[in-house]
């Protein structure tokens, strides 16, 4: 009989190190027996090189200054002298020190409730903004009042889904299809396997993205650690499904904020939105551009109701590592057929108030930097 441990790794080895044990398992040995975790680097002297340590598991009072040479922690060390070059005051080192930790937390927290394959990384060297207020990470829609979800009741019956000129991928899984046309993805009721080629935003982000501060007043933004193909699937834009009366009522709210999140649904008719304002996923960090690397296609899995689409983003060129992921909130799609001329041209997130065009919900100055930047936003 055995039974999952509570306590981490770590704590682990800091338990046996206040108690002086060795322990196998756990690379504790004699040889580094006397060693532990730098958690933060509080201060500096100069003379002699001094630093203030803040140890993990020990509360502040056993803080101790250490040597240089007592210090095996490179990226900590850099951290600190390049907040020292911004500014050297020790107000701003603890400030900075505190919120690296409080955003580390939030990274492990972040990468706790993920579902997705995925990690996420939380980055700012440009102020001292910690983690966002009043955000739920969630991996999936979020149903709110007076919102009723239809379960699909049939599956296709296909030995090669591939094969079948109806379905939206290639072999490498990348979307095939021009914007404007719906995905419908394989799903429960299908005799194809986890495995099936048409199953692909159902498997969620399988890119290790950054959450990062910009420099340039966007406020928080998002970036891919990995390349990324052109047509490949990068993330959804999850939220909370509300009425439009609802949105209404939120978008007052918001717009005396200044910020909304709110995304209409409107494929076939405007009576469903997406707030990801307090439920949402990495998503609810990609910024606004008019020259965007991502494309918004509408996707349906479980549930085939046209007013209530899953929102892909798939990449619309190759994207480099390091890059940043952006979309354009204020999309307009050509109709390429029939089909596509059901998507209202105003499709992406709401800027204002949701009566109305764009024009008549104020206009907000766009900080995109794209060449082709329109100057506002809606």
């Amino acid at each position: 009989c055995s039974v999952c441990c509570l306590s981490s790794w770590s704590r682990l080895q800091e338990l046996c190190r206040l108690q002086r044990v060795r322990c196998r398992a756990l690379g504790v040995t004699r040889r580094n027996l006397g060693d532990f975790e730098v958690e933060l680097l509080c201060d500096y002297r100069r003379v002699k090189e001094f630093y203030l340590v803040k140890w993990r598991g020990y509360p502040s009072s056993a803080n101790t200054w250490e040597p240089r040479r007592n210090l095996r922690c490179r990226g900590l060390l850099q951290q600190l002298h390049a907040d020292l070059a911004r500014a050297p005051a020790v107000s701003y080192l603890a400030q900075k020190a505190e919120q690296r930790r409080a955003l580390r937390r939030w990274e492990r927290h972040l990468n706790r409730t993920r579902s997705h394959l995925g990690r996420i990384a939380v980055e700012n060297e440009v102020d001292l903004h910690g983690p966002p207020r009043d955000f739920v990470y969630v991996n999936e829609y979020k149903v709110g009042a007076g919102v009723a979800l239809t379960p699909v009741t049939a599956g296709c019956e296909c030995r090669d889904c591939l094969a079948e000129a109806t379905f939206a991928y290639n072999e490498a899984g990348q979307v095939r299809i021009r914007a404007g046309l719906p995905i419908y993805e394989c799903n429960s009721r299908c005799r194809c396997g986890a495995e099936c080629p048409n199953r692909v935003v159902q498997r969620g982000i399988r890119y290790d993205l950054c959450i990062f501060r910009t420099g340039d007043g966007r406020g928080w933004g998002v970036r891919t650690l990995q390349r990324i193909r052109k047509n490949s699937f990068v993330m959804e834009y999850v939220g909370e499904i509300i009425t439009s009366e609802e949105a209404e009522r939120r978008g007052q709210v918001y717009d005396r904020q200044g910020a909304t999140y709110l995304f209409d649904l409107d494929y076939v008719e405007d009576v469903y939105t997406v707030d990801a304002a307090h439920y949402g996923n990495i998503s609810h960090f990609v910024n606004h551009s008019c020259d965007p690397n991502l494309q918004v296609y509408n996707v349906f899995i479980e549930n085939l109701d046209q007013r209530l689409p899953r929102i892909a983003l798939f990449a619309t060129r190759p994207i480099r590592a390091g890059e940043e992921l952006t979309f354009d909130y204020n999309m307009h799609v050509d109709p390429v057929d029939a089909e596509s001329t059901r998507m209202d041209s105003n499709f992406g997130l709401v800027g204002g108030s949701l009566g109305g065009s764009p024009r008549a919900r104020g206009r907000i100055e766009c900080k995109c930097g794209a060449a082709s930047c329109r100057k506002f936003l809606f």
